[in-house]
């Protein structure tokens, strides 16, 4: 007996206590491996506003705004007044300068003194006397110290303003850049939205043929067991199995990196689970019902947008060039207070003044430079003008594309059902024993090729339209 306690009892409490640590170690280590990241589910319309939130190249365009509108404030800056303070030190080490006034030899002008009123014949006699040889004077260049500050302030400058408006240029430019760079982006997600529907589908379709295979393979064997078939109809039928296995097993690697790529697309991520909610059945009554029918409008294009934006560039390069001819005026003011000075210091505290610059002659340079912006410029209204004609042409093929890909899709569809429906009908054959395992293997894969193709014309459908609402900026 220990304090009232039998050993037993004691060693039951011990062994109560370590099933409970255990138990809790258990939960601590064990939940954390079993819990599962969260899955973000989206629809496509989601996935788009996901994109345009946190796609890293949109960052960076964002962040290409930001510094063209510094580069405007620094444009802008140069027309506003700019202070600027300066302290300086300077020591002669003691140095003294000699000089003497009136020495050397002199000779006295002959001056009429009747000419000379009371004033004027004192000067004479304070000059006379400055000018009487004495002996050398000395004057010492004590250590200076000043502090000065300046303002100053461009007056006028036509190149100035032509610069400033080519900065608001630039700033607006950035700005339809990144509407751009979110269309690009938005058509990339959908692209990739669509491909992951069409793959989802399509395994969907290999695993549902690979289980009908399976059943087949069973029967198959049974009906060898019985002696109804040959092995070699197990063998052919085995195999197609095992080669429909390994598509389905390379289909999910296509999905997985589908997937991949949306959540680069997405900026998140790879840990992070992704699933979507559209269906593709309810995607593709979506683009049957509602095709794009309106005409192209190239002002709505934001490719033609830029373009006009780089045009109104080149005209404020033009323009640019043409104000180097002008002259430039600016003003200053400087205040400086004299910290240390010399006894011998005539420069004054407070000084103003203009600055004009008037260009002559450059030897041709401004007139070669002007030359040239009216070149790019001409260079680039013809580049519009052949963009206008392009995006008609493209609008035109884009339609052509997409109702091409409508037909096809359309047949495709059809040719699913029909050979579905023959392979049935060969299946049933093939149980009753009318048919070889040949022949239904060959309306097998004639089934899977109808499906494929299916599938082909699905996606292309969608990227048709999604081309040609790329082109109408309808996205």
């Amino acid at each position: 007996m220990i304090c009232g306690f039998d050993l037993f009892d004691i060693i039951s409490i011990y062994m109560n206590a370590f099933r409970l640590w255990i138990g809790f170690a258990l939960i601590v280590l064990v939940k954390p491996l079993c819990a599962q990241p969260d899955t973000l589910m989206l629809d496509l319309q989601e996935a788009q506003e996901y994109a345009l939130d946190h796609n890293k190249q949109l960052l960076n365009a964002r962040e290409d705004i930001a510094i063209t509108e510094a580069q405007y404030r620094q444009t802008r800056a140069q027309g506003l007044p700019q202070f600027n303070g300066t302290m300086d030190y300077m020591t002669n080490f003691n140095y003294e300068v000699e000089f003497a006034f009136g020495a050397g030899e002199t000779q006295t002008p002959e001056i009429n003194y009747g000419l000379l009123d009371e004033g004027d014949e004192e000067i004479l006699q304070f000059l006379s006397e400055m000018m009487t040889p004495t002996g050398p004077s000395t004057i010492k260049m004590e250590d200076q110290m000043n502090a000065q500050l300046r303002v100053s302030q461009l007056l006028f400058s036509g190149q100035f303003w032509v610069g400033l408006e080519v900065a608001k240029i630039a700033r607006g430019l950035s700005e339809k850049q990144l509407e751009k760079t979110s269309l690009d982006i938005k058509e990339q997600v959908t692209n990739t939205y669509y491909l992951i529907l069409v793959s989802e589908k399509s395994l969907k379709i290999l695993e549902q043929n690979l289980a009908n295979l399976r059943q087949t393979l069973k029967h198959t064997s049974n009906m060898y067991e019985a002696g109804v078939v040959e092995k070699s109809d197990v063998d052919q039928i085995r195999m197609n199995a095992s080669l429909l296995r390994n598509t389905l097993e390379s289909t999910k690697r296509n999905v997985q990196l589908s997937y991949n790529m949306l959540k680069i697309q997405l900026g998140l991520d790879q840990q992070k689970m992704v699933r979507l909610k559209d269906d593709l059945a309810a995607v593709l009554t979506r683009t049957e019902m509602d095709m794009p029918g309106a005409a192209l409008d190239p002002q709505n294009n934001l490719s033609y947008q830029l373009m006009d934006y780089q045009e109104q560039m080149k005209e404020e390069m033009v323009d640019l060039e043409k104000w180097s001819y002008a002259p430039t005026l600016s003003g200053f003011y400087s205040y400086t207070e004299k910290i240390m000075t010399t006894g011998f210091d005539l420069s004054p505290k407070n000084a103003a003044g203009l600055t004009l610059s008037l260009p002559i002659y450059s030897g041709g340079l401004r007139k070669a430079k002007l030359d040239e912006a009216k070149i790019e410029l001409d260079k680039t209204r013809r580049s519009k003008s052949l963009l206008e004609d392009q995006l008609t042409l493209q609008e035109n093929q884009l339609k052509f594309e997409l109702r091409s890909a409508l037909e096809n899709y359309r047949t495709q569809k059809e040719n699913v059902e029909v050979a579905e429906s023959l392979y049935d009908s060969y299946y049933n054959k093939f149980k009753q024993g009318v048919v070889s395992s040949l022949d239904l293997t060959q309306a097998n894969n004639n089934y899977l090729q109808a499906e494929n193709n299916y599938i082909s014309s699905v996606l292309k459908l969608l990227q048709a339209r999604l081309a040609l609402e790329k082109l109408y900026n309808t996205l």
